[in-house]
């Protein structure tokens, strides 16, 4: 039976991820025109938030931020870390019956 945390986390994963790609997006045309640009602190937080997978996905399609190890590393390590966490809680959650008392 699926809980309201099923259904939620993934929801939650797929907006996350989402905003990340499409911040990317406005950030590059905005610096094509020269406009007011999202803070890179925004971008990583949107990241760290859990849409790492879409910023990097959005710094491939967009070609931005290519050139700065801020995002070049910064993202990818944002992402093994969790994907890290995410393994440990799984393992947890099967192995050790952490959440059931």
């Amino acid at each position: 039976m699926k809980t309201v945390t099923d259904l939620i986390l993934p929801g939650y994963l797929l907006l996350i991820n989402l905003a990340g790609f499409v911040l990317m997006g406005v950030d590059k045309r905005r610096a094509r025109r020269y406009r007011r640009r999202i803070p890179e602190r925004r971008l990583l937080a949107c990241a760290a938030l859990g849409g790492s997978a879409g910023c990097i996905l959005g710094m491939a399609v967009w070609r931005h931020k290519t050139k700065h190890p801020k995002f070049t590393l910064g993202l990818p390590l944002i992402l093994l870390l969790q994907l890290g966490i995410n393994a440990g809680a799984v393992y947890l959650y099967r192995n050790q019956g952490w959440w059931h008392g």
